[in-house]
């Protein structure tokens, strides 16, 4: 049998990735394509870049031949419209086309749901940062295969801005808190099945540390921080819980709790998608 082949859509611009890199954190389609192999060993994983034209799918591959496709976040926004943003919304509709299961965190979210009719609003509450506190099951999501192990309650890593003001047809909630009434969702188009979340299960804390670094004069203006100095201690704090999610002091710091630190809890929402949507989609293609 051939070995199991995933699709990462890479959603940031290349200023983006470059100005994230600058900032100490990784591409977000490696990051996701790293924990892809981690979570599927053996599993081949291509990585494609819509916001830059010259860099489509890989050469001769197809969106039939993926066992499942992963849209990451973005720095991007569905409402301003553009080539960068509609170029996205087409694969998506393409890839939704193929019957292929589909994963998307935040900006993914936003984009499957655009693509499916839905539409997506500068939150009028303002930016989630750092955590999503108060994430809870709705009873569709406390039944669904993607929040298998999860609790009812729980926190997130995220960043975002945006979230869908209004749901396409199809779409089931699956998660909500106090910020955003949609947090996840499963959305059926077309015999297709794509699960989406607000958030960012595939994030460490380092990569949340290194988005604080890079949008940081925004974050101040905003009111998240003082100034450099705070986002200095903020990140710094961050990496050394990354590297020591045991250091109770700084857990206890910043709120952050064992659904975030302990990485298989943290990453279940994308383990679940790999059990119960690409691996079973295998079988029924023949591939498994």
């Amino acid at each position: 049998m051939p070995s199991p082949r995933l699709l990462v859509i890479e959603g940031n611009s290349p200023q983006t990735m470059a100005e994230h890199l600058a900032a100490g954190g990784l591409p977000a389609s490696k990051g996701y394509s790293d924990l892809l192999r981690e979570v599927l060993p053996g599993a081949m994983v291509d990585i494609c870049y819509p916001g830059d034209p010259a860099a489509l799918l890989p050469g001769g591959a197809s969106l039939e031949g993926y066992d499942g496709i992963a849209i990451t976040g973005s720095s991007l926004h569905i409402y301003n419209g553009g080539a960068e943003v509609m170029r996205q919304v087409e694969l998506v509709r393409a890839a939704l086309a193929t019957g292929t299961p589909l994963f998307g965190s935040c900006w993914g979210l936003q984009v499957i749901t655009a693509a499916t009719g839905g539409s997506v609003r500068k939150n009028p509450k303002g930016r989630e940062i750092g955590f999503g506190r108060g994430i809870r099951l709705t009873e569709a999501g406390r039944k669904h295969p993607m929040y298998v192990g999860k609790l009812d309650v729980f926190n997130a890593p995220t960043v975002h801005l945006d979230e869908v003001e209004a749901l396409p047809a199809g779409a089931t909630v699956l998660a909500t808190n106090a910020v955003s009434d949609v947090q996840s969702v499963e959305i059926r188009t077309n015999g297709s099945v794509a699960w989406a979340v607000q958030y960012h299960p595939e994030y460490p804390l380092r990569e949340i540390a290194a988005i604080a670094r890079r949008i940081g004069t925004r974050l101040i203006e905003e009111g998240f921080f003082a100034d450099e100095a705070d986002i200095k201690t903020f990140s710094d704090d961050l990496e050394t819980l990354d590297r020591d999610p045991a250091c109770k002091r700084l857990a206890w710091r910043h709120g952050i709790s064992k659904n975030i630190l302990d990485k298989k809890l943290r990453v279940s929402e994308v383990a679940n998608w790999v059990e119960f949507q690409v691996l079973p989609m295998r079988v029924k293609r023949g591939r498994g």
